[in-house]
């Protein structure tokens, strides 16, 4: 299969002018839910062809999920709005150390991604309630944030 020459990496420029961005991933899949076997890749390379499966989603075996990739990319994202927001206030010396925890719950007959909890360690030169705050706004503001239809939480240690 095609798979990996079908990711689409390009720049457009919308309506406004404005450049946008698309990336993409994929997945390939073989078999019945419980007993099949998939693959996932991204665009870039970052990922090719890592293993996924119901024993890696459900039954906590090795190997990535949906959910995990999801956490990930909240959490670079997280981390990329805070070091903009924390820049643009003026802080200097950051670093920022996150995570994203996503649950994934019964929800009828299927599940939904419920939740989202970004734990984040911040450290810079700055005070400890503006880097807060701005963890705070940064949380509402990253795109994964946005595109979450879940309850997003957050827990932030300034060092």
């Amino acid at each position: 299969m095609a798979e990996v020459s079908a990711f689409l990496i390009r720049t457009q420029a919308n309506r406004k002018g404005m450049t946008m961005i698309t990336k993409t991933g994929s997945a390939h899949w073989q078999g019945a839910l419980k007993d099949g076997k998939g693959t996932v890749s991204t665009g870039s390379g970052a990922l090719t062809d890592q293993p996924y499966g119901f024993a890696t989603r459900f039954e906590d075996k090795p190997g990535t999920n949906p959910e995990e990739l999801i956490g990930a990319a909240h959490a670079s994202c997280f981390s990329m709005a805070l070091s903009k927001a924390l820049g643009d206030a003026g802080i200097t010396g950051v670093d920022i150390r996150s995570t994203s925890t996503i649950t994934l719950d019964r929800d009828g007959g299927g599940f939904s991604i419920t939740k989202a909890h970004l734990a984040t360690e911040i450290s810079g030169d700055g005070d400890a309630d503006r880097i807060r705050a701005l963890a705070e706004e940064a949380k509402a503001g990253c795109p994964v944030s946005r595109v979450l239809n879940a309850e997003i939480t957050l827990q932030v240690t300034v060092a």
